[in-house]
């Protein structure tokens, strides 16, 4: 019989950061499901050029390629942005989001452990404020037009044609997010807009699935302890609360606050994005806060903002404030009298 104390190996950067790969495949698989396989080609360019800008500014650096090849950040950098862009977004801007992510985001600021902002949301940020165009064609569901064949997003995302006979408007849509606020700006009701054939049981058709898949691995995250409870449900906690104070204060205008966890980037936020153990605070107090703020900045985005989604701006936003987070929220030194330095 085995007793204590057991002395335990630390996992390696690369197992870890490979379990999370792993805890993105049933949202990738559901995303497949309701949108079609366009979405694997988005990753697999996504990955090809991360890979390829990581050895160049590693060859630039003069550091060895092996060791950061094969730890799979880049990797989930790349899946990261991917799953954030519209599937059918044409090849330049995934591999221009992806190359700036890797080569700025992460590599000016010294690589791997020094960066301050999260890779993948600056490629975002960089594509939505440049491209605004290209970033809101987003495939309709199964069974809203979505008729595409395999070689058919091939052609669009390579070529940027359509077969004869086949419009751009018959098969893409603006977000659920997005059409909520146009249908609401035009003075529509909640309940109305919540009719329009887009909208499933809690939100979008497809997203909200997509959304289960991203809080099952979320949850297997939690399990392996990965990541902690702490920014998963202050972030959720955050956004639920926000927009219930809204929601009760005139619910013909403010959806329920179950329709912003389930829509846009929510879940994938909560427990891919916003848990980066290098952009994120080390303090579990310090976690909460910085979860809850964004929850009350993607809100304030969404609903006032002039973009579709708010994750990639309030994770930005309050990456700035780590560092005075984390000072502010350090646990007491014992032994240590108030004011001694």
């Amino acid at each position: 019989m085995l007793s204590s104390p057991f002395i335990t190996k630390p996992s390696s950067v690369s197992a870890i950061m490979l379990r999370v790969l792993l805890a993105l495949l049933p949202a990738v698989a559901l995303y497949v499901w309701y949108y079609g396989p366009a979405i694997l080609v988005s990753m697999t360019l996504a990955s090809l050029t991360a890979l390829g800008t990581e050895a160049i500014m590693l060859k630039l650096r003069d550091r060895p390629l092996k060791p950061f090849l094969s730890d799979n950040t880049a990797l989930l950098t790349a899946w990261l942005l991917a799953l954030s862009i519209p599937p059918l977004a044409p090849w330049w801007l995934i591999v221009v989001g992806t190359a700036f992510a890797i080569s700025v985001a992460k590599h000016l600021y010294g690589g791997m452990g020094n960066n301050p902002f999260n890779p993948a949301m600056v490629g975002y940020a960089v594509l939505i404020v440049s491209f605004p165009v290209q970033m809101t064609h987003w495939l309709s569901p199964l069974g809203l037009g979505a008729g595409l064949g395999f070689g058919e997003q091939l052609q669009y995302i390579f070529a940027g044609t359509l077969p004869p006979g086949i419009t751009f408007d018959a098969v893409t849509m603006a977000t659920p997010l997005d059409t909520l606020k146009t249908q609401l700006h035009l003075d529509h009701a909640v309940t109305q807009i919540m009719q329009m054939p887009i909208y499933g049981y809690l939100a979008g058709k497809g997203s909200e699935m997509v959304a289960l898949g991203f809080l099952v691995g979320g949850i297997y995250l939690l399990f392996a302890r990965i990541i902690t409870w702490h920014i998963p449900l202050a972030f959720i906690g955050g956004l639920l609360l926000t927009a219930e104070v809204f929601h009760l204060v005139d619910p013909a205008h403010y959806v329920s606050p179950l329709f912003h966890v389930v829509s846009g980037a929510s879940m994938i936020g909560a427990f891919f994005i916003l848990t980066d153990p290098v952009t994120s605070p080390t303090t579990p107090r310090g976690k909460l806060i910085f979860a809850a703020s964004a929850g009350f900045i993607t809100y304030i985005i969404r609903v006032f903002g002039g973009y579709p989604d708010g994750i990639a701006f309030a994770t930005l936003l309050m990456n700035i404030g780590v560092p005075i987070i984390d000072a502010y929220t350090q646990p007491k030194v014992f032994g240590r009298k108030k004011g001694q330095p």
